[in-house]
């Protein structure tokens, strides 16, 4: 998906990544990312938000829950982490890393409720009137006030399977007398996933129904007399989108795939963002006309299509044939033949923290001096420097 804009954007990291393997610093099945273009575009998204008074928290589920990217971004200007999971936030705890918004898309276990809020966390997101009161209780218990968005679902919304949940925008209401009773949470806002989309086919960005929702959500809970301030819009969040965020009334962006140049859009428009991540491994065997690489790292709906094969100085391009959905990736299957050992190359959109990989932080490619500052598992703990 993202091979040609590597080629042509970041061509020091596909060779680096080559140069590791074969080196043997680096097993197959391991994500490298250049570390300086990431805080390059990091640094470009920062000052566009600031343009727009757009407030950013980072993503870094789809790199692998990284903490020591983590610790680079808050020197980048980002003032804290949005967390996929309750096991995100475990690990930027562990590491002394500021949380802004847990519980979106994943809720707070109860029992993990008083570590979480006892850390701090700015936001939590809340889908339900169970989980806002339990927050409410555990909050009273440590004497703080905790902030909190709303997730709102209204009908006709985007949500994608395996995240649904959250007050329903025509029940909203009926809570509001509950609402009222909870004095150990504000409700500061609220919050929705996708609020935006990119069209390809029209090369635009369209607003989904989310984001209307939310507006009458807002409205609704001011109105209510409740002090709600943001409007957390979290969609493929870019230098390329934050106008388009901000137009919509969005207060609050969370940028993921854009640090490594990896949205939707960077597959096909040369944006701001460059990209810095690509996938290597190694050609186990040829069988039957077919060359095999070692998996682990694919993400099903990251359009892995093109492959780079390097033995030595040559340098072949090549297919990845489309492996079913109810198969595990052992393998990766190519259409034909390849010397074995070989390393081999992909650009691709991926969720780490679903595979099997390693993460290897890639520095000083800008220089003309790459090295390894750090290999992780896809979970975030380190494995080896």
């Amino acid at each position: 998906m993202f091979m040609e804009a590597t080629k042509k954007r970041n061509p020091r990291l596909i060779e680096a990544a080559i140069e590791l393997h074969q080196q043997g610093e680096i097993l197959p099945d391991t994500y490298v990312l250049d570390v300086d273009t990431i805080l390059f575009n990091a640094r470009a998204i920062v000052a566009e938000a600031k343009k727009h008074g757009i407030e950013l928290y980072f993503m870094l589920k789809q790199i692998g829950r990284n903490p020591k990217l983590a610790e680079l971004l808050l020197k980048e200007g980002f003032k804290a982490a949005v967390v996929v999971d309750f096991r995100e936030a475990m690990t930027m705890m562990d590491h002394q890393i500021p949380l802004g918004n847990v519980g979106h898309l994943v809720q707070i276990p109860d029992h993990l409720l008083k570590k979480i809020i006892s850390y701090g966390t700015e936001y939590i997101t809340v889908y339900s009137l169970d989980k806002l009161k339990q927050i409410n209780k555990v909050a009273k218990e440590l004497n703080v006030q905790q902030k909190v968005l709303l997730r709102v679902v209204d009908e006709g919304d985007a949500l994608y399977p395996g995240q649904y949940g959250g007050f329903e925008m025509n029940q909203l209401l009926q809570y509001v007398e509950e609402f009222q009773q909870l004095d150990s949470v504000e409700i500061a806002g609220v919050t929705s996933f996708p609020c935006f989309l990119y069209n390809p086919d029209i090369d635009q960005l369209e607003k989904t129904a989310n984001s209307d929702t939310l507006l009458k959500a807002m409205e609704l809970l001011r109105e209510a007399n409740f002090p709600v301030r943001e409007v957390n819009m979290p969609s493929t969040t870019s230098v390329y989108t934050l106008p388009f965020l901000a137009r919509l009334g969005g207060t609050q962006g969370e940028p993921g795939h854009a640090l490594t140049g990896t949205t939707p859009m960077h597959a096909t428009k040369e944006l701001p963002e460059v990209p810095a991540i690509v996938y290597v491994s190694e050609v186990s065997h040829n069988f039957k006309g077919k060359a095999y690489l070692y998996g682990g790292g694919l993400y099903r709906r990251g359009n892995l299509n093109h492959v780079l094969i390097a033995k030595g100085t040559e340098r072949k391009s090549g297919t990845i044939l489309p492996l079913p959905d109810e198969n595990i990736d052992y393998y990766l299957e190519m259409e034909d033949e390849q010397p074995v050992g070989a390393t081999a190359v992909m650009a691709f959109r991926t969720q780490i923290f679903v595979t099997r990989s390693e993460v290897a932080l890639v520095a000083g490619l800008k220089i003309g001096n790459p090295h390894i500052i750090g290999v992780y598992d896809s979970q975030g703990k380190y494995i080896r420097g």
